[in-house]
């Protein structure tokens, strides 16, 4: 059981003279103090019977001050310590009189630091950009947790809306990362319970739907007529690899080196997840591959010769950068060849992967066997490609009532 007791801090003894008044409490063997508020000297200190002594300003006041916050904290210490015996000093003090505010900023710049850190550079830029839009919002640079309300989020999501011009599901995006790191708040015991506004926050979102090509479509992308050697033809003939091997997205496409094919299977570890794939290429993903394939290629040279030969990909750095940059050269020429195929779908290379994953499913390809060669985490990211097929079949089914 902790034990409570009112001392005269000695060791805290000012230019005056003066020391505080403090509550002391003790755990096995863990202290902890609470101040008073009262200073004074010590010649008017009762060190016998922990009091202030009669000839100090307002003593009887004082006093019986102490000894009524001395009654509420043995009483609030019991109450706490009979509901959990594991508590700690600290979290006796904390229960009582309330967490220190904490700098949301602070908390905020050090989780996204980590992701610096930890080489996951896509996801630090993207959610720097979170805090850094906020930090304008406010226009200072410190903001307490217990800052953010309801009404806060309310406001600056209209802020977003109307000022920033952001879309729903942009600004949900920013949101939901605010609402994890009071997730992470909460669990490092950094703020208390009440102080977290998302229970009472409802984020909005709005239903998109995932464009995929139909075989005719796919079709048509591939018989665009391009030049053997020019960037448009390198840039289609990765896109319909993708589509034939598993939708592998474009950072992975852009990684393949010959040391991950083995004439048959490419063997890979997914950048997204670092999950480690074995993937049987079909006999169109092995044409394309053998287009690149020369007497002078190396096991570590790029399969699709677009990011530079020997560049450091285990710099995260580096690898960002020369990444983001050949997807935005690729998606630009993408556009272009749905131009030349008569499509009006805005054509990226995650389509590919869509396009992968519909086809496969409408093969009869069972959607575990989908989500594993998708690299998908949990099953229920790639039930949305099943709903997406179901749905075509529905409409089929509509021709028996015509």
């Amino acid at each position: 059981m902790p034990s409570v007791s009112i001392i005269y801090r000695k060791d805290k003894l000012n230019k005056k003279g003066e020391a505080p008044i403090h509550f002391r409490i003790i755990k096995n063997r863990k202290t902890n103090y609470i101040s008073s508020g009262i200073m004074l000297p010590q010649e008017n200190w009762d060190f016998k019977n922990k009091k202030i002594k009669a000839k100090n300003p307002n003593s009887a006041r004082l006093n019986s001050f102490l000894a009524n916050k001395f009654t509420e904290l043995q009483d609030q210490v019991f109450e706490h310590e009979t509901l959990t015996k594991s508590s700690t000093t600290k979290q006796l003090k904390e229960k009582i009189y309330g967490k220190k505010p904490e700098d949301f900023f602070s908390f905020a710049d050090e989780v996204v630091s980590n992701y610096k850190a930890d080489g996951k550079i896509s996801t630090y830029i993207t959610h720097s950009s979170t805090i850094r839009t906020l930090k304008e919002y406010v226009k200072k640079q410190t903001l307490m947790f217990q800052d953010i309300t309801p009404e806060f989020l309310t406001k600056y999501e209209r802020h977003l809306q109307t000022k920033i011009k952001l879309k729903t599901n942009t600004i949900h995006k920013h949101l939901k990362f605010l609402r994890k790191l009071f997730n992470d708040a909460l669990r490092l015991d950094k703020i208390e319970y009440q102080h977290n506004p998302f229970p009472k926050y409802k984020l909005k979102l709005e239903k998109t739907t995932r464009s995929f090509l139909s075989d005719e479509e796919f079709n048509a992308i591939e018989a665009v007529p391009t030049v053997a050697g020019e960037r448009l033809d390198l840039h289609k003939q990765m896109f319909i690899f993708a589509a034939y091997t598993g939708g592998l997205r474009v950072s992975d496409v852009l990684k393949l080196q010959w040391k991950n094919f083995d004439n048959s299977h490419i063997h890979i570890a997914i950048h997204k997840t670092k999950s480690q794939l074995s993937i049987k290429l079909p006999n169109k993903a092995i044409q394309i591959i053998n287009q690149y394939h020369t007497k002078k290629s190396k096991p570590t040279d790029f399969i699709f010769p677009m990011l530079e030969n020997g560049i450091n990909l285990d710099d995260p750095q580096i690898s960002y950068q020369q990444i983001s940059s050949a997807t935005a050269y690729i998606n630009k020429n993408l556009k272009i060849l749905a131009q030349k195929a008569g499509l009006e779908k805005p054509l990226s290379f995650h389509i590919s992967r869509h396009t992968w994953a519909t086809r496969a499913l409408r093969k009869g390809i069972s959607i575990d066997k989908v989500s594993k060669l998708m690299g998908h985490a949990q099953l229920r990211e790639t039930q949305i490609y099943a709903k997406i097929v179901n749905e075509e079949l529905d409409k089929a089914m509509d021709v028996f009532n015509d």
